[in-house]
C-alpha cells in the first residue's frame, strides 16, 4: 500500500526523483521515519525559493514524521557549486553564525514545534566538518569517490562544459554533503534526505557513502525546480529576492507576490504553498470562475503560514483599501523621513531613488514622464517638483504610487 506521506507528495507535485521508491515506501509503512533537509547560510534569511523544501518538512511533520533541518555553518564556508556558474562569495564565521540565527526565525513559524515527537532537529554541521582530520578523511571517506563519477553530476559537469572555473573547495562540496548524511544517519537515525532537482548528485553520494562504509540502507528524494509560467526562476522579482524574514520583505509585500502570480500559476501553487487538500484545490478551480478570488486565497493562505492569520488579514485589507477606494492602507511599505529635511524640501528625485522605490535618478525621471508616478493618487508631471510639508496630509504621511501594483507611505518623524 502506498504510504500516505508520499501519496501527497506525488499528488501535490513535490516528488521529482528518489533513489529506491518502494523501498523507500516500505520504510514509511512500517516506522516513523526521521529526514532532513540541508540549508546553506549564505544570506540573512531564505528567499521564496526555498519554501517548497520548507513546506515538505510541514508535510513530513504532518504524517507523524521527524524533519532535521541542517543549517550548514560548515559547508557555507566552501559554497556548493549546484546551479551556480560562479564561485560564492565566500563568509566567515561570525557573518555565518548571525545568519544562522536569523534564519532559524523562519521554521519557529512555519514548523510545529509543540509536538515532542515530531518537533524538529536543528543541527549545524560545523560542529562535526571543523573537528575532521585532513588525512583521515581522505583516506576513510575520499576513497569511496571516484572523479569519474563526480564528473558526471550535473552541478559539476555544467560548469565544466560552459568552461566556467571551479575550485578545488567547491569540487570537494559534493563529498562534505555526503558525509553530513552519513554523520546523520549515523547519530541522529536519519534515513532520508530530500533536497531540489539540483541537489540529485550530492544526495545520491551521500546514500551511497552510508552503503559503502555501514553496509545499510539510506534513501534520498528531491523535489522538482519551480519555474514560473513565465520562465523565470521562483524566488525573484526585477527588485531583488522575495525573502522570508518580515524585517526584509514587510508581510504585506509578501501578500502581493503571491497576489500577483501569473494565471497558469495559480493551481500549482495553491498544491505547493497552502494546506488546502489537493481535492479542495480541485473544487477550487472548479467552483470559482474569478481567476483573481482564487489569487486572493492563495496570497491569504501562503502569508498566513509564514506570517500568521492576523498578517494575512491585515495585508487583505490594506491591499483592498489601497486599490478599492485609492486609500491609504496601513500595512503598506513605509518610507521615514525626517521633519528636518522636509522643512528644507526634498528633490522627488531623490526621494524615489534613495529609498529603493526607482532604482536611480534617471528612471525615475523616466517613470514621471511616463505618467506612471503618482502622489496621492495624482499623476505627477514635474520631475523638478520638491516635497515638502504642504503635500502631507494631517496624518503627516502622504502616499507615491508606481504604476498600479507599487505603493508606499511616506511618513514625518
Amino acid at each position: 500500500m502506498k504510504n500516505k506521506f508520499l501519496l501527497e507528495m506525488q499528488s501535490r507535485g513535490y516528488l521529482n526523483q528518489c533513489t529506491d521508491l518502494d523501498g523507500l515506501n516500505s520504510i514509511f509503512n512500517k516506522q516513523t521515519v526521521i529526514a532532513y533537509i540541508g540549508f546553506d547560510c549564505t544570506a540573512s534569511s531564505l528567499h521564496v525559493g526555498s519554501l517548497l523544501q520548507l513546506m515538505v518538512l510541514r508535510l513530513l511533520q504532518k504524517h507523524g514524521h521527524r524533519p532535521v533541518v541542517l543549517l550548514g555553518g560548515g559547508t557555507t564556508l566552501i559554497g556548493d557549486p549546484s546551479g551556480k556558474d560562479t564561485t560564492r562569495k565566500l563568509l566567515n564565521n561570525k557573518e555565518i553564525k548571525k545568519n544562522i540565527s536569523n534564519i532559524k526565525k523562519v521554521f519557529s513559524k512555519i514548523l510545529n514545534n509543540s509536538n515532542a515527537r515530531t518537533k524538529p532537529i536543528f543541527v549545524d554541521n560545523f560542529s562535526w566538518l571543523s573537528k575532521l582530520n585532513y588525512i583521515e578523511f581522505l583516506r576513510d571517506v575520499g576513497s569511496h569517490f571516484t572523479i569519474n563519477k563526480m564528473l558526471t553530476f550535473e552541478s559539476i559537469k555544467l560548469r565544466l562544459e560552459r568552461e566556467q572555473s571551479l575550485s578545488y573547495m567547491e569540487f570537494n562540496y559534493m563529498i562534505l554533503q555526503a558525509y553530513d548524511f552519513y554523520e546523520l544517519f549515523k547519530n541522529k537515525k536519519c534515513i532520508l534526505q530530500i533536497g531540489g532537482s539540483d541537489q540529485w548528485g550530492n544526495i545520491v553520494s551521500g546514500v551511497e557513502l552510508i552503503r559503502r562504509k555501514l553496509k545499510k540502507d539510506a534513501y534520498g528524494l528531491t523535489t522538482p525546480l519551480i519555474t514560473l509560467a513565465s520562465g523565470a526562476k521562483m524566488g525573484k522579482t526585477e527588485k531583488g529576492a522575495i525573502w522570508l524574514n518580515e524585517n526584509l520583505f514587510s508581510s504585506y509585500e509578501y501578500w502581493q507576490f503571491w497576489r500577483n502570480t501569473d494565471d497558469r500559476d495559480v493551481k500549482k501553487f495553491l498544491n505547493f504553498f497552502t494546506d488546502f487538500t489537493t481535492t479542495e484545490i480541485e473544487k477550487l478551480i472548479e467552483t470559482e470562475s474569478n481567476i483573481n478570488n482564487l489569487k486572493i486565497l492563495l496570497a491569504n493562505e501562503a502569508t498566513k503560514i509564514l506570517h500568521g492569520k492576523s498578517a494575512a488579514e491585515k495585508a487583505k485589507k490594506t491591499a483592498e483599501k489601497t486599490f478599492g477606494s485609492g486609500g491609504f492602507g496601513e500595512d503598506l511599505p513605509m518610507i521615514k523621513i525626517k521633519k528636518k529635511d522636509l522643512d528644507q524640501g526634498i528633490k522627488i528625485l531623490e526621494l524615489l531613488s534613495t529609498n529603493n522605490i526607482m532604482s536611480s535618478k534617471s528612471d525615475a525621471r523616466r517613470a514621471i514622464k511616463s505618467n506612471a508616478i503618482k502622489i496621492n493618487n495624482d499623476i505627477l508631471k514635474d520631475d523638478a517638483k520638491i516635497i515638502n510639508s504642504d503635500d502631507f496630509n494631517n496624518k503627516k504621511s502622504l502616499k507615491i504610487s508606481f504604476g498600479k501594483k507599487k505603493h508606499y507611505i511616506i511618513k514625518i518623524i
